[in-house]
C-alpha cells in the first residue's frame, strides 16, 4: 500500500512540475537576447503580458524568434489560416507588451 501511495505521489508530482519547467519561456529568452533593453523587470514585465495573451504553445514558438527572427518572417509570409492566427495573436501580445512594458 505504501509502495502505490508512493507511485501515486510521484506520477501527481510529475504532472504538477511539468507546467512549471516550460513556464517563463519568453521571460528567459529575453533576458538570453543581446538586447540591451532587456533588464529583468522588462522581461518579467513581457513574460505576464505573454502568459494573458499567448497560449504556452504560442509562447514556445515565439520564444525561439529572439534567437532566430527569420523563423517569424517566414511565419507571416505563410499563407495557412493557423500561421494567420498565430500572427495575430502575436501582434496583438507586441501591442499589449509595449504598451504595459515600456
Amino acid at each position: 500500500m505504501k509502495q502505490l501511495l508512493l507511485i501515486a505521489f510521484c506520477a501527481a508530482s510529475l504532472t504538477a512540475v511539468a507546467p512549471v519547467a516550460d513556464a517563463a519561456q519568453i521571460k528567459r529568452a529575453c533576458l538570453a537576447s543581446d538586447r540591451s533593453a532587456a533588464t529583468r523587470d522588462r522581461c518579467s514585465c513581457i513574460q505576464r503580458v505573454a502568459d494573458q495573451a499567448l497560449t504556452r504553445s504560442d509562447q514556445k514558438t515565439v520564444a525561439k524568434w529572439f534567437t532566430d527572427p527569420h523563423q517569424a518572417q517566414q511565419l507571416k509570409m505563410s499563407q495557412t489560416a493557423r500561421d494567420d492566427a498565430l500572427w495575430d495573436r502575436y501582434q496583438n501580445f507586441g501591442q499589449m507588451a509595449q504598451a504595459i512594458c515600456s
